[in-house]
């Protein structure tokens, strides 16, 4: 699998970008706080590593996962950021509200309606594989490494049911137009992990 300059470029100022919009967003207190110095760098530096981690990684393992998938249907895909979306995501975060779309991987090739399917599937299947795996960590005791299982289960698992959805370009959209079985077995259990995730929120 190959990634091109601007591909690893785009990559990483998506993954800096939505780790600073979710900073931002979870830790308004903080920033509030800290621009008005009543709170240390260093805490919002360790926010920042917490968003990055959870936050970050969830978004571009969704989006490496489509990469993936395409190139094994024998697809050419590339991940393209979307900088005004990363400004907005920033921006908004900053004001108090979040809606984070980075950019996404475009393919081309020909492919059936099946493979364009299981190709949507794997971001989302992929966000559900990150919260099990982030989740044992919420019970390592207090402190960072709980936080990190905590936060990073209730993101991934909310990115799954999210993008899940049969809305607009939405994966669950392209998975529903390949296979209304698929999409109803990959929808009640990321739903449902989504459910659980703003429960423990």
């Amino acid at each position: 699998m190959n990634f091109s300059g601007r591909e690893l470029r785009d990559l990483l100022v998506a993954w800096l970008a939505l780790g600073v919009a979710f900073a931002f967003f979870l830790e308004r207190d903080l920033v509030r706080a800290l621009m008005q110095g009543g709170a240390p760098p260093s805490q919002f530096l360790s926010a920042l590593v917490l968003s990055l981690v959870t936050a970050g990684v969830g978004f571009l393992l969704h989006e490496l996962a489509h990469k993936v998938t395409a190139i094994r249907f024998g697809q050419a895909a590339e991940f393209r950021a979307d900088y005004g979306m990363l400004f907005l995501a920033v921006a908004g975060g900053l004001a108090g509200f979040l809606f984070a779309a980075p950019g996404a991987v475009y393919h081309r090739g020909r492919a059936t309606l099946r493979e364009n399917g299981l190709i949507a599937l794997a971001g989302p299947a992929t966000n559900v594989v990150l919260g099990v795996l982030f989740f044992p960590f919420i019970f390592l005791g207090p402190g960072f490494v709980s936080e990190v299982g905590y936060r990073g289960a209730q993101i991934n698992f909310l990115l799954a049911g999210f993008n899940m959805l049969p809305w607009g370009p939405l994966d669950g959209n392209t998975v529903r137009k390949w296979s209304t079985v698929a999409f109803v077995a990959a929808l009640v259990p990321t739903v449902g992990v989504g459910l659980f995730a703003l429960l423990i929120m």
